[in-house]
């Protein structure tokens, strides 16, 4: 415990217990998505979810940024 609360700087034996599970969980979880990896089929279309615009309309911006 004493060398946890020195590593992650608290002083108090609660805040590192608290990190120190928030951190086990997480990971636990990380591993948990690692092995559905191949497994699940996401078909998603990023340029439309993050809201891009089309090459096209990128394009144009840009032709109109490089006018005079």
């Amino acid at each position: 415990m004493d060398e946890a609360q020195r590593i992650l700087g608290f002083k108090s034996k609660t805040d590192t217990v608290v990190l120190s599970l928030t951190e086990l969980v997480r990971r636990r979880r990380i591993e948990e998505l690692k092995g559905l990896a191949g497994r699940v089929n996401l078909d998603l279309d990023l340029d439309r979810s993050r809201r891009r615009p089309t090459v096209a309309g990128a394009q144009g911006r840009r032709r109109r940024a490089e006018q005079p």
